[in-house]
């Protein structure tokens, strides 16, 4: 039985409040502002529920009220018992069937809807990408593109003149995780040994957050996702950039020789070095990125010679250690990284 301590409880309301400081509409999560097809279809269909539920729920309160004020007891009411009827097949059957049939209208709906989300054929247009979840970041890969990064997933812009659906394969690399951006599709769980998959067309561009829902450890409420739905020649342009290797840039070579000879490079990859970890992000291109430690804290010098330094200190519970560098090297380190772009 896992109990949640004061660091859980800061990291809930820290993630609420990244959620809450994102610029614009479409950086705030909501169920009620869908962006892709199958948000859509969710949509809809949550509506429908509350429509029944709603109707039920009038009917249920106005039969109620209507007794209440009707029969309530009056001061020259004589304190006796009612006169008492016992059964009624009429009603009895009533209240019996109509729920029956609400149940199976409700489960005939819902099961449509998945069944349409799940089965719709992959067109040849569609953006492949495997997300893997692990403790307690996203890793996404490109396997058509050759393109492996972490924890900002960009896609396409999709169109009905020009659709370009993206289909997610989801795979748990530890414990469960459960990958959900409201506006784009429903949640999907990520189960190690358990290949899932869910799909995405997203209709307007911009970014959209969701977050990992299934608890999945100490860091899972600052397990966050940021998606970025980019027009043709904005993914493009990311998608070359991307497929680069890291630009050796002379003026760090201090920096990028301790990462080689420290621990970082057992645990990260950047492609043509030497560091060719899995255990932790790809860093090849993390300054392309705006947030670090999976949108812990904002993607800048301090912050990442922070994370460098005790990265305990943005994401409690991480599982990345402190590098025990002292300042010079820190600050070698992290000149380095900031070349990576």
């Amino acid at each position: 039985m896992h109990s949640i301590g004061g660091s859980g409880v800061i990291s809930l309301l820290s993630s609420v409040a990244l959620w809450m400081a994102g610029q614009g509409p479409q950086a705030t999560p909501s169920i009620t502002a869908p962006t892709s097809t199958p948000a859509y279809e969710i949509n809809a269909l949550s509506f429908f529920v509350l429509a029944i539920t709603g109707s039920i729920f009038l009917v249920v309160a106005g039969l109620l009220t209507y007794a209440i004020l009707k029969y309530r007891a009056k001061h020259t009411d004589r304190l006796s018992e009612p006169a008492q009827i016992y059964g009624s097949t009429q009603i009895e059957l009533a209240w019996t069937v109509i729920p029956v049939l609400i149940v199976i209208v409700l489960f005939l709906t819902t099961a449509r809807l998945i069944f349409a989300i799940q089965d719709a054929p992959e067109p040849e247009s569609a953006l492949d990408v495997t997300v893997v979840g692990h403790q307690f970041w996203w890793e996404f890969r490109y396997p058509k593109l050759g393109i492996v990064t972490a924890n900002e997933l960009h896609v396409p812009l999709s169109s009905e003149q020009a659709p370009v659906p993206t289909y997610l394969t989801l795979l748990g690399a530890d414990v469960d995780h459960s990958f959900w951006v409201p506006q784009l599709a429903g949640k999907t769980d990520l189960i190690p040994n358990h290949p899932n998959a869910t799909w995405i067309n997203p209709l307007q561009p911009g970014l959209y957050v969701g977050q990992c829902a299934q608890f999945c450890g100490a860091q899972h409420a600052l397990m966050l996702l940021r998606v970025y739905v980019d027009n043709p020649d904005e993914f493009s342009a990311w998608v070359k950039n991307q497929q680069q290797a890291a630009v050796e840039d002379p003026g760090v070579a201090g920096g990028r020789r301790l990462f080689e000879t420290q621990a970082c490079m057992s645990c990260h990859t950047i492609r043509g070095t030497a560091a060719t970890g899995r255990f932790g992000p790809d860093l090849t291109h993390l300054m392309s990125r705006q947030t670090l430690a999976s949108g812990a804290a904002d993607n800048n010098a301090q912050n990442l010679r922070q994370w460098i330094r005790n990265p305990g200190s943005l994401k409690s519970g991480c599982l990345m250690p402190a590098m025990q560098l002292n300042a010079e090297q820190l600050d070698q380190v992290t000149e380095y990284l900031l070349t990576l772009r």
